[in-house]
């Protein structure tokens, strides 16, 4: 046990397969060769979340696919943004501890559903997640969607009537959007988007965030988006799920005027949509008229001093975004708000 230096060779030599998926701002996959990089510290986590990096694990065994397990792991990360190399080989020791024998001796593809058992760095992830990640799952081992999939894709394809939705399964939704590729999946999204009511519409953009939407079904979004924006009816929930949809696109002027637009709006001072542009289109934040819009905003808004501080925490731990909102701070333009937000945050001697 003692040659065994990291996960990934433990895995290997389990004789299962085995995939990644960071599980922090949304779901989304990322290569076995990027994480054994991240874990012999020659690349930071590419999407850090609260300093840490979520880790969902998906291992199974390819002879009897009903032979696997899902670990997720949240694991601490440094100043930098790598992981510390304590906490992996912490984490290596109690994996060996618990499965040691199946995984290393046995290659029996078999992976013991308990190996994290009372381990400190597990964590559960929440339902919409678990949602998302089960989807990804099931596609990845070419196993079924899950029996609320052919109810999702009849709903989408308006064979039982946009308003019947009461009965939709979360799962199902998620599985048809994370299946967008396959088959006519993705267009009878598209032509749903102009008539979902508002609780389904929302459900989809919230899975939508975890996907890659190809040119037609993103452009459906956006026009929604442009339509909802422009009445100014809408509830600060909705506007979330649509930032929280549109952050899945590509950074295109498009998506930055929409993100602009909703920050311009009173929408913007609501703590659920602030932090779903914070989270979700941190990308745009880059932009430096767009990065002023939202810093003032947040020192404005409903989340308080509190949401200013946790908030622009977590986006100053992503090198790009930490030098650009450190200039903003020094703004001579900025506002006393802005002001006072960032003097409560670092003291008032800040400069």
């Amino acid at each position: 046990m003692s040659q065994i230096s990291s996960l990934t060779e433990l895995l290997r030599q389990s004789g299962g397969q085995f995939r990644f998926f960071d599980m922090g701002r949304r779901v989304q996959k990322f290569s076995v060769e990027q994480f054994e990089k991240i874990e012999n510290q020659q690349t930071p986590y590419p999407y850090p979340y609260l300093q840490h990096a979520w880790v969902a694990l998906m291992v199974w065994n390819p002879k009897n696919k009903q032979q696997g397990a899902a670990w997720f792991l949240k694991l601490p990360l440094d100043e930098q943004g790598f992981l510390i190399q304590a906490v992996r080989d912490d984490l290596l020791s109690r994996l060996l501890k618990n499965a040691g024998g199946v995984l290393q001796h046995e290659q029996s593809g078999e992976v013991p559903d308990d190996a994290l058992k009372d381990n400190p760095f597990s964590f559960k992830p929440d339902q919409e997640k678990m949602a998302i990640f089960h989807a990804y799952s099931t596609l990845t081992s070419s196993e079924p969607a899950s029996q609320y999939f052919e109810h999702a894709q009849q709903y989408f394809a308006g064979q039982i009537g946009f308003d019947n939705w009461q009965s939709l399964g979360f799962q199902g939704i998620a599985d048809l959007v994370v299946r967008h590729e396959k088959g006519s999946n993705s267009k009878v999204i598209t032509q749903a988007i102009p008539h979902l009511p508002d609780v389904p519409f929302e459900v989809l953009c919230t899975c939508l965030e975890s996907i890659q939407p190809d040119h037609s079904l993103y452009e459906a979004l956006c026009l929604r988006a442009e339509q909802t924006l422009t009445q100014g009816t809408a509830n600060a929930n909705h506007i979330a799920a649509l930032t929280r949809g549109l952050s899945s696109g590509p950074t295109t002027p498009r998506k930055m005027a929409l993100i602009k637009q909703i920050l311009d709006t009173d929408y913007a001072l609501e703590p659920e949509v602030i932090t779903a542009i914070a989270t979700r289109c941190h990308e745009c934040l880059q932009e430096p008229t767009l990065l002023q819009v939202f810093l003032e905003k947040l020192a404005i808004g409903e989340s308080g001093q509190t949401g200013f501080s946790r908030i622009l925490s977590d986006l100053m731990f992503m090198p790009a975004l930490r030098a650009l909102i450190l200039m903003q701070f020094r703004n001579e333009d900025r506002s006393p708000e802005l002001t006072a937000a960032i003097g409560a945050m670092f003291g008032s001697d800040f400069s």
